[in-house]
């Protein structure tokens, strides 16, 4: 903990136990400098760093997007042109990012080692107060906007890494709604700008508006730093005050989030999103209703919007999004509750509509809202939807980010605002509160009082256009080209100049002193022993029991699951979509409103999936299942089997209204997944040229997939009784003792009710009689571009390297660092502008290069190829080469909460993965030299070889280059 006798340079503010987290809060303040503190001091090893400041913006340039970028490439003590990259590369950080939001820019770190640590917070410290911004305008260029032009004969083109990832992020129609909806919510505040950028206005941010932003906002005085963990507080604030804080005086910085004055009655506005010729305007709509609701500082409301968000919208055959689709308005119905401004509002959005139904969208909206006032919203309903935020919040389960992470971004929800930052953590008081009024009208009031009787709303079209990304390039090209016939032959000369200036300061490595002066940890600092695998093998009732002991707080991870060889090929695609289409039907017992009570009631939930494990011992195969999970309270487990049971058995397909609404959302989600996944489904697409698992991972949640859909939906409308049939059919081979695998993480006590708890699933099912199908693709490079009206494209190569003969080893978890972080970062990021870049080698074989949001296609191409040369050439300092056995390291030794770690178990169990591979892989990371990077060069090149090439992207870019595809095609045609 600390003594304040010993911390003269702070004033305690407010200091108390946070028993939901188990933690005590303190808040602070520097009295030189008034920076804002708020620790939370607990067992978690996991510590958490952040310092963030209030950035309002006053116009769409993205200034403070440009600045957090930019502040992140050097500064005064550590002046090497990207210390953030170094720290990647060479830092066990469990956490290492940056994040603009609307109105404020949060910079947060975590690490479970403590030297690590304290070397994070240094680093990161300098960069927010002292970057080197203001002694290299290329940053700005770099990481911002420029204009570029290679010789005196090329075109103008506009480059920068912020606006290229902003010109990606507008491709997407649900973002250009949810930027729509704050510019129109909010027209007089920050919240009607984009803080992001917006790729029109970009442009017109200049360098001295540039740093005049970081001088008004960057100062401890509109600081809000957090410090999260078990660590010694008092060590941290004197080292924070005496290396940084003390430093600054006082000052006055007007950042105060003005709020937007009420709406005396709604408005109305409309928007375009762009679609390519190919798609039709029919069905394509979004219309949307949003209403500004007070304020974040009110506990109950935050909380009590969350709830009416699932019970309104969320669940299925929630009464507002159910009321929508019977009447024929829009296939998937979208919104909810954006409580991370000042400012909350509730969104209600009915996607694939069509623009003549807005009277009817609103009038339908208004008439549930009014009855569920009048005559009282399911109780049941509300009840679950209170249980079922209750557990998230008290299991705290974020996957791999850090949990103090995000209570730290959570914090800011009323801190920000000059509010209590434990007062979102304390949340059991207000769910005790909610459950009390449940039953007194409490949600009634609030939808009468904020959702029909409040003038503060918006009513929104976003109407596709064709080409309008074609029109916007051109529109910019025009404009390029009246700049550049503006320019004297001195102007043209100078800008070739500086873009040549420009290349060759990324190009230009830093200077080795300066490198050496981020500090890092050494091999030595690193344990030598691999993360335990935690499984055991069992049997219960002839069913085989994956059992992974260890503490989980008294909930049970529970994982059903099913060898989909029991399923042909040609039907696998069927497979994938029952994971969005069971618990989503009336079973015989339950309806499908109901049901979703029912297990929110009496569980943390319950979920469907298909996932595919290579097998590592037999090269080439792998086992695919379909799984049903559950968490539960170990005393709710046989609720667990009871209610898989209810959906596994006993539901029913025969409701042909129901079966369709679910296939049009299921289709529309579905897209809008591949929308923000793009890179990740290019990978998945191009390997499965050639791999087995990734085409049948393609045929159940890929771009295969997708298509599947979108003719499951033509069939459907043809003949709805032969798709019915088809699903019960799969279902009955699926579902079957013979076939079925248990896995599940808890620890012994547990594990005691298991055998007894199974029999309410083993009991009601079938046994089956084995059969096993072999799993069957068509081998071979299709390399296919999948046209999208993006503005950017999604460049992914993939290959094997166990077709050649060569084996797995650790170093080339190493290479990912190397070339994510260097070869590829540096050629594909920092030159070439695009937002991301990654690759990645696993045991199976396969490898894969991808780009993310990038302006290029047939060079980011190239770039790969050279990635041969570049590793048969690799030569580095040895303190560099530590660096990247360090950042690999940290890759590897992510802290994971139990269930998590349960999948690990798991999937090492089906892939054949044991602990001496693992502590043999450890062991080739650690050890790794030069020389071993060296020789992954014929791995690389097997994976060139292979050929395999996939992009999706923008569609005249894609026509441009159709020389590097097979097969060019729309990725979406309705």
């Amino acid at each position: 903990m600390y003594d304040m006798k010993n911390l003269n340079a702070y004033e305690l503010v407010e200091e108390k136990e946070i028993k939901e987290i188990q933690a005590t809060g303190s808040v602070l303040r520097h009295k030189k400098s008034g920076a804002r503190v708020f620790m939370v001091s607990c067992e978690d090893d996991n510590k958490v760093f952040s310092i963030g400041f209030r950035t309002p913006p006053s116009d769409s340039t993205g200034v403070a997007h440009i600045l957090e970028h930019s502040v992140l490439c050097g500064s005064d003590n550590f002046p090497v042109k990207d210390p953030f990259v170094e720290l990647v590369k060479g830092s066990l950080n469990t956490f290492l990012n940056a994040m603009t939001y609307p109105d404020k820019t949060v910079y947060p770190v975590a690490s479970c080692n403590e030297k690590d640590f304290q070397n994070l917070m240094n680093v990161y410290m300098d960069a927010v107060l002292h970057p080197n911004i203001y002694n290299e305008p290329k940053i700005f260029m770099q990481e911002g906007w420029h204009h570029e032009m290679e010789t005196p004969e090329s075109d103008v083109i506009y480059n920068g890494v912020v606006y290229n990832e902003m010109k990606g992020a507008f491709s997407s129609p649900e973002e250009v709604l949810d930027r729509f909806t704050r510019k129109v919510l909010f027209p007089d505040s920050c919240y009607g700008q984009e803080s992001g950028g917006d790729p029109s206005f970009i442009p017109n941010l200049t360098y001295d508006g540039f740093l005049d932003f970081h001088r008004k906002y960057y100062h401890p005085s509109n600081s809000y730093i957090y410090l999260y963990g078990d660590m010694d507080m008092e060590e941290k604030l004197n080292w924070l005050d005496k290396e940084y804080l003390s430093h600054y005086d006082e000052i006055s910085i007007d950042s105060r989030i003005v709020s937007q004055k009420a709406f005396e009655k709604p408005v109305e506005a409309e928007t375009f999103y762009s679609i390519t010729e190919g798609e039709s305007l029919e069905n394509a709509t979004y219309l949307s209703l949003n209403t500004v609701l007070g304020n974040n500082l009110d506990k109950k409301h935050y909380l009590a919007f969350q709830i009416l968000e699932y019970t309104l919208l969320d669940a299925p055959g929630a009464p507002l999004k159910q009321a929508l689709i019977d009447a024929g308005i829009g296939q998937d119905i979208l919104g909810g509750y954006d409580s991370g401004i000042l400012q909350p509002y509730f969104s209600i959005v009915a996607k694939n509509a069509n623009s003549d139904q807005k009277g009817e969208f609103l009038a339908i909206i208004k008439g549930t809202l009014r009855k569920l006032a009048d005559e009282g919203i399911n109780r049941k309903s509300l009840k679950a939807g209170m249980n079922y935020y209750e557990f998230r919040y008290r299991e705290a389960d974020y996957g791999s980010a850090p949990k103090g992470l995000m209570y730290g971004l959570q914090c800011m929800d009323s801190w920000l605002y000059d509010g209590d930052p434990m007062m979102h953590l304390e949340y059991q008081d207000t769910f005790d509160y909610l459950k009390k009024v449940v039953d007194e009208g409490y949600f009634e009031q609030l939808i009468r009082e904020y959702l029909l009787d409040n003038p503060f709303e918006a009513v929104l079209t976003v109407s596709p256009q064709k080409n309008l990304t074609a029109k916007e390039d051109e529109k910019t090209a025009k404009k390029l080209a009246a700049y550049k016939a503006s320019l004297s032959p001195e102007e043209i000369t100078h800008l070739v100049e500086q873009t040549h200036a420009l290349r060759e300061y990324q190009e230009t490595p830093s200077a080795q002193e300066d490198l050496e002066k981020i500090p890092m940890l050494s091999r030595e600092d690193i344990s030598r022993e691999s993360e335990e695998l935690i499984w055991e093998e069992k049997e219960e009732h002839g069913v085989k029991v994956i059992h992974h002991n260890m503490f989980t707080s008294g909930i049970g991870y529970l994982k059903v699951m099913f060898d989909t060889s029991a399923v042909p090929a040609e039907d696998l695609s069927y497979v994938g979509f029952l994971k969005s289409l069971l618990g989503y039907v009336n079973t015989e017992n339950f309806t499908y409103s109901d049901l979703t009570s029912e297990i929110h009631l009496n569980s943390g939930g319950v979920g469907f999936s298909v996932t595919s494990y290579p097998d590592l011992k037999t090269p080439g195969q792998f086992n695919g299942y379909f799984i049903a999970s559950a968490r539960v309270l170990y005393d709710k487990l046989d609720f667990g089997f009871s209610i898989l049971a209810e959906i596994l058995t006993r539901s029913i397909l025969d409701d042909e209204k129901r079966l369709g609404e679910v296939i049009s959302e299921t289709r529309s989600r579905a897209r809008m997944k591949l929308e923000g996944a793009c890179h990740s489904a290019a990978v998945a697409r191009a390997t499965s040229y050639f791999s087995a698992t990734s085409s049948y991972n393609d045929m159940t949640g890929g771009i295969g997939y997708y298509e599947f859909l979108e003719q499951l939906e033509k069939d459907y409308a043809k003949d709805k009784q032969a798709v019915i049939q088809r699903f019960k059919a799969v279902m009955e081979k699926l579902f079957t003792t013979k076939n079925m695998l248990v896995s599940y993480t808890s620890d012994e006590e547990g594990y005691t009710r298991l055998p007894e708890a199974m029999k309410q699933l083993t009991s009601v099912l079938p046994e089956g009689d084995g059969t096993s199908y072999p799993f069957a693709y068509q081998k071979g490079n299709r390399n296919e571009g999948f046209a999208t009206a993006s503005q950017v494209n999604y460049v992914a190569r993939c290959g094997s390297f166990l077709d050649s003969g060569l084996k797995y080893t650790g170093a080339l978890k190493i290479l990912k660092v190397i070339l994510s972080y260097d070869y590829l970062w540096i050629n594909i990021r920092v030159k070439g502008g695009a937002y991301g870049c990654m690759s990645g080698f696993g045991r199976s074989g396969e490898g894969y290069f991808a780009s993310y949001r990038d302006p290029n296609l047939r060079e980011t191409n190239q770039i790969y190829e050279g990635v041969v040369s570049y590793l048969e050439n690799f030569q580095v300092e040895d303190r560099d080469m530590t660096k990247y056995v360090i950042g690999t390291v940290s890759d590897m030794d992510v802290p994971n909460p139990p269930s998590s770690k349960g999948n690990r178990g798991l999937s090492a169990y089906l892939s054949g993965v044991d602990q001496e591979m693992m502590a043999r892989e450890r062991e080739e990371v650690l050890n790794a030299t030069q020389e071993d990077i060296r020789s992954l060069a014929p791995l690389v090149k097997a994976v060139l070889n292979t050929g395999s090439l996939c992009v999706i992207g923008n569609e005249d870019r894609i026509a441009v280059d159709k020389e590097f595809f097979l097969e060019t095609k729309n990725l979406f045609h309705s």
